[in-house]
C-alpha cells in the first residue's frame, strides 16, 4: 500500500508540475548544456591565480627601466615576481575551500618569436596546458587570457593597447594569437573558458573610435574562436569590457560581439574606491556610503547587462594587504555576496597575497569563511566583524 501511494504522488507531481510548481526545471551538470548565465551562477568562490603565468619582464617600479628581468640567458618564467611554481596540490587545496573557479591569466609577450608570424613558445604553451589541467583536474571551471600583453609598457613588450595608425598591426597579431591559443585547446571541454584581453582600453584617439577598436578586437576574437572548431564553437567567451570598468561598459559606445554560438559572458573588475583597494589612502571601508556605491554600481550592470541576457563576471576585485582586516574582509564578502544576489560571479584577485602558495592556508584569518558564506545559498545580510 505504501509503495502504491508514493507511486500516485510521484505520479501527480509529474503531471501538474507545470501548473503548480511541484518540481523545478533542472540545470544540466555538463556546462556544454549550459547557458552561460547558469555557468556564471555555478561558480562560487572564484580567484585570480595572478602573478605568477601573468609575468613578463616589465617596469613596476616606473623609473623607466626593467626591473623585472629573468637572469642573462634565461627566459621568462612563473616564478618571476617571486610566487613559487603552481602546483596540483595548490589546486587541491582550493578546491577543498570551496574555490570552483579560478581564472589564470596569460602574459605571452615574452614567449613569442619576433618574425612577424607571433609564433608562440612551445614551452610555454605546454606550461599553460599543464597548470590549466591541475585546475581542470579539480572539476574547476578555469579562464586564461591575454593579460600584460595589454600592459602600459609597450617599450618592454606590451602590444595592445596603441593609437589607430597602429591599430592594424595590432589587430594581426591579436588575430594570429587567438589563432593558436584557440587551435591549442579546441579539444579541452566547456570548463575551459577563453578571454579575450586584460584592462584594454584606446586613449590615445578619440573616445568614439577608441571604444571601436576595442570592439573591433573582441569581435575578432569571438569569430577566430568559434572558426577555430572542435569545442571552440561552442566554447563559452568572456568578453573584455572598456577598461574592464563599470562605468565606462556601460556606455552605449560598448558593444557585445555578435556570436553564433550565443554565448558571451561580460567581464569587468571592481577596485573601488580606489583609495581603498589600492592607493595608500584609505584603511577603513564598510559605511553606509560605501555600502550603497557597491551596490549602484553592481547594480548598474545588473540593469544594463544581466536583466537583458548578458552574463557577468567580475574578473578582479581585491585589496592592498596592508588594509585593516576586518575591513578587508567585509569588502570582499560583500563584493561576493552582491554579486551572487545579482547573478553575477565574482574572482578575489591574488597575486600572492591572500592564499600562501607553499602552505596552502589562507593568510588572513577569516577571509575564506566570508567568501564561503556570501557564496553560499543562505540569505542574509553581511555584516562587517570587529
Amino acid at each position: 500500500m505504501k509503495k502504491k501511494i508514493t507511486a500516485l504522488l510521484l505520479s501527480a507531481c509529474t503531471a501538474l508540475t507545470a501548473f503548480s510548481g511541484c518540481a523545478e526545471e533542472s540545470v544540466p551538470s555538463d556546462p556544454k548544456d549550459m547557458t552561460s548565465q547558469q555557468v556564471v551562477e555555478d561558480m562560487r568562490i572564484g580567484w585570480n591565480l595572478g602573478d605568477t603565468l601573468d609575468v613578463c619582464a616589465a617596469d613596476r617600479d616606473g623609473d623607466g627601466r626593467i626591473n623585472e628581468a629573468p637572469a642573462e640567458g634565461e627566459e621568462v618564467d612563473e616564478t618571476l615576481w617571486g610566487n613559487p611554481e603552481a602546483t596540483q596540490e595548490l589546486f587541491t587545496a582550493l578546491r577543498e575551500d570551496g574555490v570552483n573557479a579560478v581564472r589564470i591569466p596569460v602574459t605571452w609577450r615574452d614567449h613569442v618569436s619576433d618574425d612577424g608570424s607571433w609564433t608562440i613558445s612551445e614551452s610555454w604553451m605546454e606550461r599553460v596546458h599543464e597548470v590549466v589541467d591541475y585546475a581542470l583536474s579539480e572539476d574547476m571551471y578555469v579562464i586564461i587570457n591575454l593579460h600584460h600583453d595589454g600592459g602600459g609598457d609597450p617599450q618592454f613588450g606590451a602590444w595592445i593597447r596603441t593609437d589607430y595608425d597602429g591599430f592594424f598591426q595590432v589587430q594581426e597579431r591579436f588575430i594570429a594569437m587567438w589563432e593558436q591559443i584557440s587551435e591549442s585547446f579546441k579539444d579541452y571541454d566547456h570548463r575551459l573558458i577563453f578571454e579575450s584581453m586584460n584592462e584594454v582600453g584606446f586613449d590615445r584617439t578619440s573616445e568614439e573610435l577608441a571604444y571601436t577598436m576595442l570592439n573591433v578586437l573582441n569581435q575578432d576574437f569571438v569569430d577566430t574562436v568559434r572558426e577555430s572548431g572542435g569545442n571552440n564553437a561552442t566554447r563559452h567567451l568572456l568578453i573584455a569590457g572598456y577598461w574592464t570598468d563599470i562605468e565606462a561598459t556601460c556606455s552605449d559606445r560598448y558593444e557585445m560581439p555578435e556570436d553564433s554560438a550565443g554565448r558571451c559572458i561580460l567581464s569587468v573588475h571592481y577596485y573601488t574606491p580606489y583609495e581603498f583597494c589600492i592607493a595608500q589612502q584609505h584603511s577603513i571601508w564598510g559605511g553606509q556610503t560605501d555600502i550603497r556605491k557597491m551596490e549602484g554600481l553592481f547594480g548598474k550592470m545588473k540593469e544594463h547587462y544581466v536583466d537583458k541576457g548578458v552574463p557577468v563576471i567580475v574578473g578582479e576585485y581585491g585589496v592592498t594587504p596592508d588594509r585593516e582586516a576586518a575591513s578587508r574582509i567585509f569588502f570582499y564578502e560583500m563584493v561576493a555576496k552582491t554579486c551572487r544576489d545579482y547573478g553575477m560571479a565574482a574572482f578575489l584577485w591574488d597575486n600572492g597575497s591572500e592564499f600562501d602558495r607553499s602552505t596552502y592556508e589562507w593568510k588572513t584569518e577569516g577571509v575564506i569563511e566570508a567568501l564561503q558564506r556570501a557564496t553560499g545559498d543562505e540569505d542574509y545580510t553581511p555584516a562587517k566583524q570587529q
